[in-house]
């Protein structure tokens, strides 16, 4: 299985929205750098910064405008995610870089505008950041 396959499953587990199916692709040494909000180490740490959005939201959304995966491996995704809310949709443009190793994902890079997903939010939104 390519880097990109394993990246491609991961996304229509994160669309699924269910924990155990999302944890799936993160074991103890998977590291999560959700750029700005931080860095953090194995899938409990992935999932203290997915879960409050997630735990909260209606649907997922991940919309996949171009991936490409280089020689080695690595794979880097232009998307936007989409979060629907009870009482709206919070979407916003994400660069993401997907360092795979067999079905596991490794390194877990995302870039965003952290004030254009936050104005999207609700006010007593609890986001980790």
């Amino acid at each position: 299985m390519r880097s990109t396959d394993v990246v491609l499953e991961f996304i229509k587990a994160m669309q699924v929205n269910e924990k155990d199916g999302i944890l799936a692709f993160f074991d103890d040494e998977s590291v999560f750098n959700n750029v700005p909000m931080g860095v953090v180490k194995g899938a409990e740490g992935v999932w203290s910064v997915l879960g409050p959005l997630h735990e909260a939201v209606v649907s997922v959304e991940y919309v996949v405008h171009h991936i490409a995966e280089s020689e080695d491996g690595v794979v880097l995704t232009e998307r936007t995610d989409r979060y629907r809310l009870e009482d709206r949709l919070a979407e916003f443009p994400v660069m993401g870089s997907f360092h795979v190793e067999g079905k596991i994902i490794r390194q877990w890079t995302d870039y965003f505008d952290l004030k254009q997903c936050l104005e999207q939010m609700p006010q007593d939104a609890e986001l980790p950041i």
